[in-house]
């Protein structure tokens, strides 16, 4: 999407830090509080024990702010995207919520629905450091980011393990192999939730990561040129691995992660052998199993894996990040309540509760998950950090790919149609 005022960001510099992405828990109402005294925050950290922390944040915040309340709405993640979606197109938007960046973020921001930062939090945007880059637009910070991450194949090392593979893939060839392996020994490999279909595209997201240079993928977004061959690649490269059949049956109508029969839950029961997802699963899985566990010490994790004569840079990563912002009508005090998230004290415990990457740097030894604390060292290593592209490209142009890419889950496009139906979009966009 090409407009004036728009600098959305597609690419992060690992020198500078990074970005997270879309997804994880929540249920909720109502937007604006309506008062100076009342604040709305909607979130979607709604399992355990990501809802009960933020509970417990808001009741000090609340303690250390008397007279103001904090109305706290948890949702799923699904239902928060379409609500804010609703509550942006009726301009009654909460006073604290979450922000992905990119094209989203600059569509608020150009409607003056978002309030600017850049002097309020200064401290805090100069803590967080160069992740914050995606939440700005003409050098204007509008959103703190809270959790920055990569997304990545999560495992089930003992079901690894009893198909006797040793080691996680590293090369779309060893997939293959791998998937073969687990299917041999009776094991479904892969749960999909393609029912809400960014998780089916982060799949072609990767291969064009792969497939694609940093230089091809920075100027994509502000071209909105696909003409690249590398594009059709990765679509090539996802029709191979998709013929390998090696999802959950029904996986193009299962949820992400909402309940026991849904993608996260899945592999959180030992049903299915690894998933494509992001940094929160550990968070989501937790709130899935009766134990609270998820997988526990089963838990692995490995990087997306190389695609065999790609431009891309193997070590490159698939990302983005979440952010709170504060709309524009929002009383003071929710911008106290933003730099409150961002304080070494509550992202300290974000961390402790595996409920993501912290930003801030005095919490990110408070990361006790082995595996999440491998992301960390994997986001920091990045060359570069690719935002998801329906976020980077924005709600028309990302949304086409996205549909685009669902019907190729479906046996209904080819990696060219992926293309054209994205430049169709991009093209009325100029």
């Amino acid at each position: 999407m090409r407009r004036s005022g728009r600098t959305a960001l597609s690419v992060l510099c690992s020198s500078a830090v990074l970005l997270t992405a879309t997804a994880c828990g929540g249920g909720g109402d109502s937007a604006s509080g309506g008062d100076d005294n009342t604040i709305t925050w909607w979130h979607n950290s709604n399992n355990e024990p990501g809802k009960g922390y933020y509970e417990q944040v808001a009741a000090d915040f609340e303690e250390a702010h008397p007279g103001v309340e904090v109305e706290v709405v948890a949702m799923a993640h699904e239902d928060m995207v379409d609500k804010l979606e609703a509550a942006f197109q009726s301009g009654d938007v909460p006073d604290v919520y979450m922000e992905r960046g990119g094209g989203e973020l600059a569509d608020h921001v150009e409607a003056g629905m978002v309030r600017d930062l850049s002097e309020d939090a200064a401290e805090e945007i100069d803590q967080i450091g160069g992740s914050v880059a995606g939440w700005q637009v003409e050098d204007k910070t509008y959103a703190l980011p809270f959790s920055v991450g990569v997304v990545g194949f999560w495992y089930n090392t003992e079901l690894f393990q009893q198909a006797g593979i040793t080691a996680p893939p590293t090369t779309m060839e060893e997939l293959a192999s791998t998937i073969e392996t687990l299917k041999g020994a009776g094991i479904t490999p892969i749960s999909l939730g393609a029912g809400d279909k960014w998780p089916a595209a982060h799949y072609w997201y990767y291969t064009a990561v792969r497939s694609c240079s940093e230089d091809v993928l920075t100027d994509a977004v502000t071209s909105l040129d696909f003409s690249d061959p590398c594009f059709v690649q990765a679509g090539e490269e996802l029709q191979t691995l998709i013929d390998t059949e090696p999802f959950n049956p029904g996986f193009l109508t299962t949820p992400a992660q909402e309940g026991a029969t849904s993608a996260s839950g899945l592999l959180a029961t030992g049903q299915v052998a690894m998933e494509l997802t992001g940094h929160w699963e550990p968070g989501v899985m937790q709130g899935l199993t009766e134990d609270g566990q998820g997988l526990g010490d089963k838990t692995g994790w490995f990087p997306f894996p190389a695609v065999d004569g790609g431009e891309g840079d193997p070590e490159a990563q698939l990302g983005g990040g979440d952010a709170w912002a504060v709309s524009q009508e929002a009383p003071d005090a929710a911008v106290d309540l933003v730099k409150y998230l961002l304080s070494d004290e509550v992202q300290t415990g974000f961390a402790e509760n595996d409920m993501g990457l912290p930003t801030i740097p005095a919490a990110g030894g408070a990361v006790s998950d082995p595996a999440l604390a491998q992301l960390l060292e994997v986001r920091d290593a990045a060359p570069y950090v690719q935002l998801y592209f329906d976020t980077a490209f924005g709600a028309s142009v990302g949304g086409a790919m996205n549909d685009a890419i669902a019907l190729m889950f479906a046996g209904e496009a080819t990696p060219q149609d992926i293309v054209d139906q994205t430049q169709q979009a991009a093209d009325q966009e100029q």
